[in-house]
């Protein structure tokens, strides 16, 4: 297992398994790089018009990373801090409520939901269904799908994350 900020590139040959698990990685690893060295006002930054933050960013990719892999892989209840928030109220409270959390508490939620979510991964073979259902379609999804959703959604959010840090700090590309 890498470092989490380690950035290495995915395998050009391996496996199913070892190929997905590296662009995943690969691409948590470019968020962390993204939202390095920041203080607190840097991870609270915005690019109008978009209220996106890279904090927010961290704190949305913890809960998403919990989300599939904990809670819809396995069933598990949500863990804190997810299961005291009131989803209702504030739908994006992931994204809202981390302009008042400390940097350091930011990386360390992100760091800590994917070392979850690999443990819970580990030795899971990819066409496992996960426990609880796709919502729309009421169908169960193999875990291969969970990880393409994972690469999808860090590759869209690091996107954002190459445009918000080059306007805090002009730090651009990889």
């Amino acid at each position: 297992m890498t470092n989490l900020r380690e950035r290495i590139h995915p395998p050009l040959r391996g496996d199913e398994a070892d190929q997905l698990y590296g662009f995943l990685d690969y691409h948590r690893a470019t968020l962390q790089r993204k939202a390095a060295g920041l203080d607190a006002a840097g991870l609270a930054q915005t690019l109008q018009p978009s209220s996106m933050t890279l904090g927010g960013m961290l704190k949305h990719l913890a809960f998403v990373e919990d989300n599939w892999f904990s809670l819809f892989l396995h069933g598990h209840e949500r863990a804190a801090p997810w299961r005291d928030v009131d989803w209702k109220a504030d739908p994006d409270w992931d994204w809202h409520s981390a302009a008042s959390d400390d940097p350091k508490a930011l990386r360390a939620l992100h760091d800590d939901a994917v070392v979850r979510s690999r443990e819970l991964a580990a030795g899971v073979g990819l066409d496992t269904l996960s426990v609880r259902r796709l919502h729309g379609v009421d169908q169960p999804v193999t875990l291969r799908w969970i990880v393409l959703h994972m690469i999808e959604e860090y590759a869209r959010h690091n996107g954002h994350a190459d445009l918000i840090r080059e306007s805090i700090d002009g730090v651009v590309g990889e």
